[in-house]
């Protein structure tokens, strides 16, 4: 199985978006690690880590595209609902002494790479002309009107 390597195919080109992602990978590969220690304890800490800031990432993210008028917002919103019950289920079933994490693992991989690939690939351009583009024209208005 091994660790998820972050390409720089997985770039939105939207920093924050992009750090946050490369952060959820960081956790996925800890989660792959506590695995490896076979301590029951950890791996549970490290899902609950890893869901809770995934479930932050995603409110952040879909105030964002919603902020740059995204057409698909909603619809991305309810993929991630999707994704979070899912997760959430393996977690139950983690707390309930079935041995998931491997799966989980497989799942997060996967889900992560595609998800990033074809969903986040869709809303980029709108952010980026919508939302970063708007604010370095305000850069510039105001780097004009101050002198700076």
């Amino acid at each position: 199985m091994g660790h998820l390597k972050w390409t720089s195919d997985l770039n939105t080109g939207i920093d924050v978006i992009d750090n946050q992602h490369q952060r959820i990978v960081e956790y996925i590969n800890a989660l792959y690690d506590a695995t490896q220690t076979q301590d029951r304890e950890q791996v549970g800490a490290v899902i609950e880590q890893l869901i809770e800031y995934t479930l932050s990432h995603f409110t952040f993210e879909e105030e964002m595209i919603e902020q740059a008028g995204y057409p698909f917002s909603k619809a991305h919103k309810r993929v991630h609902e999707l994704f979070a019950r899912r997760v959430t289920e393996f977690q139950q079933r983690y707390s309930l002494g079935e041995d998931v994490a491997e799966q989980l693992i497989t799942l997060l991989k996967t889900w992560l790479v595609n998800h990033i690939r074809r969903d986040d690939a869709d809303y980029t351009g709108i952010v980026k002309e919508n939302l970063i583009g708007a604010q370095e024209k305000k850069k510039g208005f105001w780097s004009r009107l101050t002198g700076r």
